[in-house]
Order: structure tokens, then C-alpha cells, then sequence
């Protein structure tokens, strides 16, 4: 798929989960007209993928961004054959991804259709064979089967069967267990191969979901890594996860080895993780000030949606406001002088364990301390968080009342 021929403006390909503050992050750039979106790539995580996609173009849609292409990245981790979203992203996000305010079918589907997602009875294999005795699971090498991250026999995995039904009745195959099957290389990740080619260093990559597809990308072209600008929302240093572990960050941990390949590429990497998104909340006063137009209402809507999930879930952090995670890696894109970065080796663990650490944490690798060509990921560690939200508030309001 190709885009719109470019101007001289930043140019930008957005990778995306599409949840709400993906959908934010899309509003937010809108307002700006010296950005051209290359194109945006749906991939699993917050959502499956095929929702994610849906979702991208219905909130393209309704910022009057018809001409931005939306298109497929990968269905599910590197590490597994299927995705299925989990109960934690429903919770922050709604069953569809944008609080119930997408573009949701009819979800009145009866729990029949999850029964052969995850066998009851189905324990850990052994030699590639599943113990269930309902033998539902007769592949000679048993499928790994990812929910929000986790391994399906993980005790942490939590499937969310709500979203899965909903996933069902809307068309998508992406999330289950029995569909294992997707494009060598994604239409997605292609595009990213063949635009980095076409524009080199004057296009910038932003990834608000799993590293998945970028991982992908250098894997199958490995010439167009010295070139890739990479802004990438995910992962923490200096604070807890907000995973199971508390160590974690739920990006991250959705698919820790494609991370750690990025982090060891030649890709300019600038990591916007919870050290510096937990700095940028939004609070209804704003989200108050964008209401009275159709637009507007949505947007305020979903905020809201999120602001309560999080106030909910973590009162003492939460309580100015939801997080803009997604906003603020697509603000660093255009402004990188938002936030402070220290510049450091970095790696993902990808096991747990004596002399592991902790699967899917982001943290320095001391290979750095002796070589010193190891790549560097730029973390930022600081933010201008009060001109950040601001500007955000207002670039979101002013764009809905000229747009009415």
C-alpha cells in the first residue's frame, strides 16, 4: 500500500494497538499541519490486531484523516502462534479498545464461541503433546498461545472472553487458539521496509504497542536499520511495571524478545516509558473543555472512559488523571526536546529466573561496560510534563472547534 505523495513536513508512520490512548495520540497529531502520516499499522496487544485496524481507521475516520492508509502488522508475539487480548487491557480500555465508543457490533454472542480457545482441562504438555483428555489439542508440537503476554498455562493469564466475543461476532480470527496461520511478512511491516528505504532517517517510526513489527522489519531487511528513527512508547527504568510483577511494562512484556532485538539493532531508539508518561496526566477539567461537538464528545468520552479506569485501579497515582502514555511518545516525535534522555545500552530479559532477572524488564546491559560500540537507547528519564498536558489540551480542543 502507499501513502499520499509527502511534503516537506515531519513525516511519521505510526504502529499501534489501538486503544484509547492510541486513539489520543491520533487526535493529538492532527492538529498539527506540518505532519504528514505516512501510513499507521494495526498490531495486536491492547486489542487483536484486526480490531486495532478497525479501530485505526474509525478514529482516522472521524478526524477527517480519510486519505491516511491503514493497514495489518503481526497478529501475535514473536514467541507465540495466536494472541488472545486479556482482561487487564479491557479493563483500561473497553471490550472494543476506545471505552465502548468504536465502532462496536453487536456483542450479544454466546459463550459457546470461546469454548475451544483454551481447553478447560487442557494441563502443560509434555514432549509436545497436550495432556487434555478431551485431545483437542493434537498437534505433534503444542501451540504457544499468548494472552496479554503471558503464556496460556501461565497463572497470570487472564483472557478477557468478553473481548474475545466481541473479536468473534466483529470478524476477527487473529485471537484464536486454532488460527496460527499469518503472512510471512505482514503488509504492515513491508511498509515500513519499503518507507524507511523511500525516506531513510526523515521519517520517524512511532510504536505505542509491542515492538513486534519493528523487530520484524529489521529482521527481514536488516540494511534499513542504521536509518530507522524509532520514538517507542513502552518499558521502565527508574519505576515499577505495571505488570503482574510490577516489574514489567505491558508493551514490553507482550513480546520481550522482539524488544531486545530492537534495543541491540542500529536503530536510533528513544524510549518513552513509565518514568516519564506516569508525569503527564489529564484530568476531566480538560477533557471538559473539549466538549459540544460530535468530535469533541468522542474524544472526552474515551478520556473519560480511561481516567476512571485508572482512578480505579491505582488512586494514590491516578488520581489527576489518566496517563497519556501513547500522546506523549508521538509529542517526543515531533519535539524530542520535551523530554530529558540518558543514553544507555540497554536490554530486555527474556526469561525469569536465578541470573535472568525478570522476564519482559527493561533495564541496562552491562555488555555496555566493556564495549564501547554498543548500541545506545536514548531513555528519557524526565518531562516537561506541565507544558506537555497543556498543550495537549489545548491543541485537542482547538482542533474539535474548528473541525465543527
Amino acid at each position: 500500500m502507499t501513502s499520499t505523495p509527502c511534503s516537506g513536513n515531519r513525516k511519521l508512520i505510526l504502529d499501534v494497538d489501538t486503544g484509547i490512548d492510541d486513539a489520543l495520540a491520533l487526535a493529538y497529531l492532527a492538529s498539527f499541519n506540518e505532519v504528514d502520516l505516512l501510513g499507521i499499522i494495526g498490531t495486536y496487544g491492547n486489542v487483536v490486531a484486526d480490531t486495532a485496524v478497525r479501530n485505526t481507521r474509525y478514529v482516522l475516520d472521524r478526524l477527517g484523516l480519510h486519505h491516511v492508509p491503514a493497514m495489518a502488522g503481526s497478529t501475535h508475539p514473536s514467541w507465540a502462534d495466536s494472541f488472545i487480548a486479556d482482561a487487564g487491557c479491557a479493563q483500561f480500555h473497553g471490550v472494543d479498545g476506545l471505552g465502548g465508543f468504536g465502532p462496536v457490533a453487536d456483542s450479544s454472542v454466546p459463550d459457546s464461541v470461546v469454548v475451544n480457545a483454551i481447553p478447560s482441562d487442557c494441563q502443560t504438555c509434555s514432549d509436545g503433546i497436550c495432556a487434555s483428555e478431551a485431545g483437542t489439542c493434537t498437534s505433534a508440537v503444542r501451540r504457544l498461545i499468548s494472552v496479554g503476554g503471558y503464556d496460556v498455562h501461565d497463572p497470570h493469564a487472564n483472557p478477557s472472553t468478553d473481548s474475545f466475543a466481541l473479536s468473534f461476532a466483529m470478524g476477527d480470527r487473529a485471537m484464536r487458539a486454532d488460527t496460527v496461520h499469518s503472512p510471512a511478512l505482514p503488509e504492515g511491516v513491508r511498509f515500513i521496509i519499503d518507507t524507511i528505504r523511500r525516506f531513510g532517517s526523515d521519517v520517524t517510526v512511532v510504536a505505542t504497542g509491542p515492538l513486534t513489527d519493528i523487530a520484524a522489519a529489521i529482521d527481514a531487511a536488516p540494511d534499513i536499520a542504521s536509518s530507522l528513527q524509532l520514538v517507542m512508547m513502552g518499558g521502565t527504568l527508574t519505576q515499577e511495571g505495571n505488570c503482574w510483577d510490577a516489574t514489567a511494562e505491558t508493551n514490553i512484556i507482550q513480546d520481550p524478545e522482539a524488544a531486545d532485538r530492537v534495543f541491540h539493532s542500529e536503530a536510533d531508539t528513544t524510549m518513552v516509558g513509565l518514568d516519564v508518561t506516569h508525569q503527564c496526566l489529564l484530568g476531566r477539567a480538560a477533557t471538559a473543555g473539549w466538549r459540544g461537538t460530535e468530535l469533541g464528545d468522542f474524544l472526552a468520552d474515551m478520556a473519560d472512559f480511561s481516567i476512571e479506569a485508572n482512578a480505579k485501579a491505582d488512586a494514590r497515582l491516578f488520581a489527576k488523571g489518566m496517563p497519556l502514555h501513547d500522546p506523549l511518545a508521538a509529542a517526543v516525535a515531533i519535539d524530542p526536546g520535551l523530554v530529558g534522555c540518558f543514553d544507555l545500552p540497554m536490554k530486555v530479559e527474556t526469561q525469569t529466573g536465578d541470573f535472568h532477572g525478570t522476564r519482559g524488564r527493561t533495564i541496562g546491559d552491562p555488555a555496555g561496560l566493556i564495549d564501547p560500540s554498543a548500541p545506545r537507547v536514548h531513555v528519557a528519564l524526565t518531562v516537561d510534563h506541565d507544558r506537555f498536558v497543556a498543550d495537549f489540551a489545548h491543541r485537542i480542543a482547538h482542533m474539535v472547534a474548528a473541525r465543527a
